[in-house]
């Protein structure tokens, strides 16, 4: 008997990514495509189903072939029902009924969550997780997000909204975020919270230090420079690095005491610091985790980089015909 295989897509403001994969999570061949999101993105969808129908002509297989398709999705998704609405990056302001035209468009079944929870699932699976039941992960690129994996399901609340880890107040009196209130997380550990932190540290250091000589200067500074000039023992840089650290394990501390996590993975942009951030956040983690849990809690970088949401995506499809059988 032919085995199944499985399509994950990963769809972002710059492209789609799309894989093929087995059953177990090996990705076969993968491909990409530009996200074209003019005409209020009514370009995308087709644009998918052209792909992967022309995708599976070229590699000579058949629609029958395939157990479903999975996506990830900025916005707002509504995984039940199959649609996305508020995905601005997409120019989809009004509700989109994704699973209908994807169905309708190849003839396969097709399963959609938010992008993070899908990498969550990729991660958990194929990644840092190691396949335990219970795994946070924690993105930290242009903001800060999440997804919550208990008891090996994905965990998405009373209104699809689980896993804002981004908006975990860590300091009442902080920086207002884009959500409304004061002090999230993503204020302070996201990439451009990074800088902003580091930017208003600026202003009251006095040491020597080139970042700051930078910051001072109006040089283009990212997170990556603060990070580097860290690892540069650069006086100032360690400093930022300390805060934007203490901040994290207090997230995380938050995160391990409420949910019991085996793993809590970190991923984005920012974890590129790899054992650097890591250790740092390691050692702060025993301020903030209650005892018994410190003890029982990995933090880990993720591994599966630009492929966790192709991975979790196909992993959708899988839990669906699980939760089916």
């Amino acid at each position: 008997m032919l085995k199944k295989k499985l399509i994950g897509i990963d769809l972002g403001g710059t492209t789609v990514k799309f894989a093929i994969l087995t059953t177990d999570g090996q990705v076969q061949t993968k491909w990409s495509i530009e996200t074209d999101s003019s005409d209020l993105g009514t370009k995308i969808v087709p644009s998918i189903i052209e792909s992967i129908l022309h995708h599976i002509e070229l590699y000579g297989m058949q629609k029958e072939e395939f157990l479903g398709i999975g996506m990830g999705s900025p916005g707002s998704v509504n995984h039940k029902e199959g649609t996305v609405i508020g995905a601005y990056n997409l120019n989809w302001r009004t509700t989109q009924n994704i699973k209908a035209a994807i169905e309708a468009g190849t003839g396969i079944p097709f399963v959609i969550d938010n992008d993070a929870n899908v990498a969550a699932l990729g991660e958990q699976w194929m990644g840092a997780g190691n396949n335990e039941p219970n795994v946070v992960f924690m993105t930290l690129g242009t903001g800060v997000g999440g997804g919550i994996i208990l008891n090996n399901e994905l965990t998405r609340g009373a209104t699809g909204a689980a896993g804002e880890i981004g908006h975990i107040v860590v300091e009442p009196h902080g920086f207002d975020c884009t959500c409304g209130n004061k002090g999230c997380l993503e204020t302070v550990a996201s990439a451009t919270g990074v800088v902003r932190l580091a930017r208003t540290m600026a202003e009251s250091f006095a040491g020597e230090s080139m970042l700051k000589e930078s910051i001072d200067n109006g040089d283009s500074v990212d997170a990556k420079t603060v990070f580097d000039a860290a690892k540069d023992n650069d006086t100032f840089a360690n400093l930022v690095v300390d805060e934007v650290c203490n901040y994290l394990a207090l997230a995380c501390g938050n995160i391990a005491n409420m949910l019991n996590p085996s793993t809590i993975v970190i991923g984005g942009g920012v974890s590129r610091a790899g054992d650097f951030l890591l250790n740092k956040i390691a050692e702060k983690f025993k301020r903030y985790a209650f005892p018994p849990i410190y003890d029982h809690t990995k933090i880990k970088i993720a591994e599966l980089g630009n492929d966790a949401g192709v991975i979790g995506a196909s992993s959708l499809v899988l839990n669906q015909s699980t939760a089916e059988v």
